[in-house]
């Protein structure tokens, strides 16, 4: 200090300093300051560290195995249901998935319960791809409607247990929306053309913009009271349906005409033939609907005739939907490639779930194909959620079949879809946003009656 030409008392009174405790701090005097010290030194220690500690987004989760897969059968809405449960080792996690089967929900029963399970347990839940593939593969002989069915309840499970790991809903994981709410379509049906007409209107007041219309159902089954020759002649079974396809094409225009000229042209109407004509006489009934612009027709030709496609495509504008009964996704190759429809009918469950789906979906991008998901009474709500969350985040979105729920659905299934104003909402909580009483499912058996059988007035059954 006297080098720095500074005194003792100098010092002290340029830093005010007074006291003994003062002074012993400065010169590093009594113990408890240099105790005070070494705390604040620790402290500012330990918020260095923390400041370099990761932090928790970045953390990633815990590995988590599947514990078991197992099937869920239930029946409130009169159809058949299956959703798979996929419980994992962290306790209370699970997630819940749509296979349902309806025409053969019992042996979809066998592959999930059986086969699935023993195939699953003690697998990673996170590896979403690689457990697909494997599925798929595993029996050597791919496809088919029980295992896609099997395979696709599997699918949606995990990416339910996906999105309540991230804490995220499904769509978020698809990389979130691209439009608020859904836009659905609905059905009108009726005898004959007024009874449609009035049908459509009531719709209408419900908000709905997408309307398809139908007279006497499918090919207008059940129209007509005129009995055929094969009943007469005790041909088939008891309850096999009935179809004059030629009244049914002359009816179709008819029917078009008469709604667009009473509900107006804001409206859009659709049509599904359901394949049950010949293939050169639904071209020559497109080509009569053109002038009263459908949405889209749905379903022109069976799977065995998709070479019809390209005469239908260079014989009229009227935008086609196609998609329903493939059982493979590698059968939307050609014709979206080539550009033969407008709109993918997949039934997600039949083709294995949300991630051949999203596969899809993209691939539609590129040709400018949009979805138009299958949304039956025979989905169950899981499923139902499973298609709205794609169709939130999928930019070639192009329509979606809307859903009711009964009751009884209600108590067995919460968090369902919601519908208000012609759109689908999703529960807006992580995953897929719903979940299933098991006691409440049970008071609901499922049943082996399921008849799908179609035939000409001679008794030739007409494929669907």
């Amino acid at each position: 200090m006297k080098e720095n030409g500074m005194s003792r008392r100098d010092t002290m009174k340029a830093l005010g300093l007074t006291g003994s405790a003062g002074i012993l701090g400065l010169f590093g005097g009594a113990p408890n300051a240099r105790a005070d010290r070494r705390a604040a030194d620790r402290r500012i220690a330990d918020r260095r560290t923390a400041d370099r500690e990761t932090p928790q987004y970045a953390k990633g989760m815990k590995p988590l195995t599947i514990k078991s897969v197992r099937a869920i059968a239930t029946a409130p809405q009169g159809s058949n249901l299956i959703v798979v449960k996929v419980e994992t080792s962290e306790p209370g996690l699970y997630g819940l998935g749509c296979a349902t089967f309806t025409q053969r929900a019992e042996v979809v029963l066998v592959a999930i319960n059986t086969y699935l399970n023993e195939f699953c347990v003690g697998r990673d839940v996170d590896n979403i791809e690689d457990m697909w593939h494997a599925a798929y593969v595993s029996s050597y002989w791919r496809n088919g409607p029980v295992l896609n069915n099997a395979l696709s309840g599997l699918d949606q499970a995990l990416w339910d247990i996906k999105g309540k790991r991230a804490g995220m809903p499904l769509y978020q994981l698809l990389g979130g929306k691209v439009r608020f709410a859904v836009p659905c379509y609905t059905h009108a049906n009726g005898r004959t053309p007024e009874e449609t007409v009035e049908s459509v209107k009531k719709i209408q007041e419900q908000g709905y913009r997408y309307i398809r219309i139908q007279q006497g159902g499918y090919g207008a089954v059940g129209s007509t009271t005129k009995q055929p020759d094969f009943k007469a002649a005790g041909f088939g079974g008891a309850t096999d349906n009935y179809m004059d396809e030629n009244a049914y094409l002359k009816a179709i225009p008819i029917l078009f005409e008469t709604v667009r000229k009473q509900c107006g042209e804001e409206v859009e109407l659709l049509h599904d033939i359901h394949e049950r004509v010949q293939p050169m006489n639904a071209i020559n009934m497109i080509k009569k609907l053109e002038e009263f612009r459908p949405f889209f027709i749905e379903d022109p030709f069976s799977p065995e005739n998709m070479k019809w496609f390209k005469l239908l495509r260079q014989s009229t504008t009227v935008p086609l939907a196609m998609g329903e009964l493939f059982n493979n996704i590698n059968e939307f190759l050609e014709p979206m490639a080539n550009q033969w429809f407008d709109y993918i009918r997949i039934h997600v469950s039949q083709i294995g779930g949300v991630t051949p789906a999203m596969k899809v979906a993209r691939l539609g991008e590129w040709f400018n194909v949009k979805t138009a998901w299958h949304g039956p009474g025979d989905v169950s709500p899981v499923g139902h959620s499973a298609h709205a969350h794609i169709d939130l985040a999928v930019w070639n979105f192009g329509i979606q079949e809307a859903v009711q729920f009964n009751d009884k659905t209600l108590e067995v299934f919460s968090g369902c879809p919601t519908m208000k104003n012609g759109y689908m909402s999703v529960n807006e909580v992580p995953g897929i946003g719903v979940d299933i009483d098991e006691k409440a499912a049970a008071k609901f058996p499922i049943s082996t009656k399921s008849n799908w059988q179609v035939r000409k007035f001679d008794g030739t059954l007409i494929r669907p």
